[in-house]
């Protein structure tokens, strides 16, 4: 059996930049089928300060960034990229900043059930290419049950506190050990990558790991 490494991912769906940085671990791992790396999305909110309700996109933006120029020369690198990959995002769509807290509890339900890449793919495309609120429970149940899981379970674990404790504690745990921003990667509990890499990184990171 070939011999795994652990890639830890701490990252948050409405992070744009881990968006960039999924899509281009993403064409690594495509280039390399056999590649030997085991992915678990780590908690890692990019705002833990923000109110359990949201705020409004725009005020939030501004608020920022300092202003729509602050806004459009924040936006532009993000949006080049997303187009050189094909992410094809649209923020214009997206109404509220969620607090991303339940989305993080939906992604360490999706590891118990080995479903974590395909729920964090639903929530990165829900929030920046379809402008769905990731903190409404609905829209999360319905991701959920799009990667297999029990809906019904889902909402009554959302309407409860289950597993807020872990997740925050995870977050803080991360932040005490040195991860200040996203997207970081651990691979194998040792080596840190910072930032939106690009797929040539990973495929030299893949090809000098050897055959597994």
């Amino acid at each position: 059996m070939s011999q795994q490494i652990r890639l830890d991912i701490f990252a948050d769906p409405v992070c744009p930049w881990c968006l960039i940085g999924k899509a281009e671990l993403d064409r690594a791992l495509e280039s390399r089928p056999a590649h030997p790396f085991a992915i678990t999305w780590q908690p890692f909110r990019l705002d833990p300060q923000m109110p359990r309700a949201g705020m409004d996109h725009v005020a939030y933006m501004k608020m920022k960034f300092g202003g729509e120029k602050g806004i459009i020369d924040a936006m532009k690198p993000v949006m080049e990229a997303s187009e050189r990959l094909g992410l094809w995002i649209n923020p214009s769509l997206i109404e509220r900043v969620p607090n991303t807290l339940d989305a993080h509890r939906l992604l360490h339900w999706a590891g118990i059930e080995g479903v974590q890449t395909p729920v964090m793919a639903a929530l990165m495309r829900a929030h920046w290419r379809e402008g769905r609120n990731i903190s409404n429970p609905d829209v999360l149940v319905a991701i959920g049950e799009g990667a297999g899981m029990e809906g019904a379970m889902i909402r009554r674990l959302l309407a409860s506190d289950a597993d807020v404790d872990s997740v925050t504690a995870r977050e803080l745990h991360a932040r005490q050990r040195g991860v200040n921003l996203a997207p970081t990667f651990i691979v194998a509990d040792s080596h840190v990558v910072t930032g939106a890499q690009p797929a040539e990184l990973w495929q030299r990171v893949i090809d000098e790991a050897g055959p597994q």
